[in-house]
């Protein structure tokens, strides 16, 4: 590497270095906790005592309607984030009767449960003793004193066993129908006690599964159109009684993975792995069919297939936090930008007219737990300003180019942004004072990625922006000589928009759309800064600055589904947003050969949920 190009080198070094030297970011829970209600689907093992008291303590090895001793979706969704999705109750024999226990988790789902009360499908032991999800529904609001915890994520799945029921000729269609509107119902008893985050699956399409390929193509058409109504009936009742719930579409999921079984790393989606035996209490022969089949039995999934259903929830739910992040890069950038404005500024020296030229490299950081997303990026802004006396003002322009990874394998997006502005300055004896106001127009390219077993698909998005920025500066400058230093007051506004839009791909139950979103910055500032004039061509300075975010980030991020379009727009907790942090700023200013240069690094420090980071390079002269 030539010399000419050492010192910038050193600059970007140190830009990471500051970055770096922030405290990592210890996590931001997504949710308080987890907790769920459903059937077979869910159950993490309700009947465990129950089969270990009949079967013997092996029997706790299988006691999960899945390919054993696999997990099912809910604990790897509670898994993630980082709650507990073992049973909150279980089955077992007390003096030789069926009893309900306590048990140490959050997840009341039971194999065999419908969605009223009533005996449990089929209504044999154990599973004849399921509690139903209303009973689940009881159980939770009575253990918390009728109310929810409005911070965490509940899952409301069930409708199965009352298809069942059905087919098997105990309940007409009517009833049948009638318990998705129980189930929203359900889901609206929930909300009202408080909860705001409930996922709500679709039922699955049972006409697919090796049960429904045994029937004859009447009755295959005919479990299809069962399963559609109660979908309709489900949702359209969610809709006319407004509430809003976190889709899942498992009926175009499961369509979607059985078309292409290889893309997903399976072998075989006809077939169970547990050949005619139950689910409950098997344990595959062939060990890799837990992974590469879709069905454990008739209609239950295997652990691949259940880790693949988690890893589309989660996807429901990441997806509008991946999507929020957009904005608060422009609020990173757009300070970034601000304050390369400020520092030429305050620095205009001499009568007359002068160009100068700004280099700039932005990164940021954010070792987030749920949200470690990070990268960097070039930008250039430049202009012309004219000084007569105390008064300094000039005119702007800029072009930068970001680009993020969102971490965790969950894709990447650009940013690019185009600035013009103004800005105007006021220097008295040792006092000073500078504002500016700029317009930016953003551009955002997105690739959000979603893993699901082997095959990664890829949703793009195009969605344009702009940000407001006014800021200004003040300060104070005591002593006139070669050291001087001063306090440094601050306030920069910054009014950041960014256009709601649509995901590609729209037919695949992954891909989602986005609302408009706004994100509002109001940051005032408290500093001190010191330079010393080595000579009359280089003058090293510093600040340090205590910094006040008075605006509230979005407290929730947005999305729809664009399969499940008439489950309407739903809601997952927003990034969050340091109030107070510091900011560190060291440079020199030089003066030679007829030009003023002004180089260095800036960057946060002591700031939780962001890492940003700024190398930069100004060069100026008069005409």
């Amino acid at each position: 590497m030539s010399k000419r190009f050492r010192p910038m080198r050193s600059l970007l070094a140190a830009a990471l270095a500051l970055s770096a030297a922030a405290p990592a970011f210890a996590g931001d829970k997504v949710f308080s906790n987890t907790y769920f209600f459903g059937d077979s689907l869910t159950d993490s093992g309700f009947y465990e005592p129950f089969l270990v008291s009949v079967y013997g303590p092996n029997a706790a090895l299988a006691d999960k309607f899945t390919t054993n001793p696999g997990l099912v979706w809910s604990e790897f969704v509670a898994d993630y984030f980082g709650s507990n999705g073992a049973p909150a109750w279980q089955l077992a024999l007390v003096n030789g009767v069926p009893t309900l226990v306590p048990a140490n988790g959050n997840n009341y789902a039971a194999g065999g449960a419908t969605i009223v009360p009533g005996p449990g499908y089929p209504p044999t032991p154990p599973t004849q003793f399921a509690p139903s999800l209303t009973d689940q529904l009881n159980a939770y609001l009575a253990a918390n004193g009728g109310a929810a915890d409005p911070d965490a994520l509940y899952t409301m799945w069930g409708g199965a066993n009352d298809l069942f029921f059905n087919l098997g000729g105990a309940t007409t269609q009517e009833q049948f129908l009638s318990a998705a509107t129980a189930q929203a119902q359900l889901v609206g008893t929930l909300e009202a006690a408080g909860a705001r985050y409930v996922m709500v699956p679709t039922m699955p399409d049972v006409a697919i599964t090796p049960f429904g390929l045994s029937q004859s193509p009447e009755n295959q058409i005919g479990i299809n159109q069962l399963v559609q109504g109660y979908n309709a009936t489900l949702f359209g009742s969610l809709q006319a009684a407004g509430l809003r719930v976190i889709p899942l579409d498992t009926y175009d999921f499961l369509h979607e993975v059985v078309a292409n079984p290889s893309a997903y790393g399976l072998v075989n989606v006809t077939m169970p792995a547990c050949g005619a035996a139950a689910s409950l209490g098997c344990v595959p022969t062939d060990p890799t069919a837990a992974m590469t089949w879709v069905y454990a039995d008739g209609v239950h999934p295997t652990t691949g297939a259940h880790q693949m259903l988690a890893e589309y929830a989660i996807s429901m739910v990441e997806g509008p936090r991946q999507v929020a992040v957009l904005p608060a890069s422009a609020d990173a950038v757009g300070r970034a930008r601000a304050e390369t404005v400020f520092g030429h500024a305050t620095g205009v020296q001499g009568e007359g007219m002068r160009w100068w030229g700004n280099a700039r490299g932005d990164f940021q950081h954010s070792s987030s737990e749920q949200n470690a997303y990070g990268g960097s990026g070039p930008a250039i802004t430049g202009g012309v300003d004219w000084r007569s006396g105390a008064l300094a003002y000039g005119v702007f322009g800029g072009i930068g180019r970001q680009s993020i990874d969102w971490g965790r394998g969950a894709g990447d997006f650009t940013q690019t942004d185009t600035t013009l502005g103004g800005f105007i300055g006021w220097t008295s004896g040792h006092g000073w004072v500078t504002g500016q106001l700029s317009y930016t127009n953003l551009g955002f390219d997105t690739h959000r990625d979603i893993q699901i077993g082997t095959a990664t698909r890829t949703h793009d998005g195009s969605p344009g922006g702009s940000n407001i920025t006014a800021g200004m500066q003040a300060g104070w400058t005591f002593g006139d000589g070669a050291f001087r230093n001063g306090p440094v007051l601050g306030l920069l506004s910054q009014t950041i928009k960014v256009d709601g839009f649509n995901e590609s791909e729209p037919t695949l139950s992954t891909s989602l759309s986005y609302p408009e979103q706004k994100f509002d910055s109001l940051i005032g500032s408290v500093g001190w800064q010191a330079s010393y004039a080595i000579n009359e061509r280089v003058q090293p300075y510093a600040r340090v600055a205590w910094n006040r975010q008075f605006e509230d980030a979005p407290a929730e991020a947005f999305a729809q589904s664009q399969t499940l379009g008439m489950a309407g727009e739903y809601a997952v907790p927003g990034l969050s947003q340091d109030k107070d942090y510091a900011t560190l700023l060291a440079g020199a200013r030089i003066h030679v050969a007829g030009f003023d240069a002004d180089f260095g690094v800036s960057g946060t420090i002591s700031q939780d949920s962001a890492d940003n980071a700024t190398a930069f390079v100004t060069i100026g002269r008069g005409f």
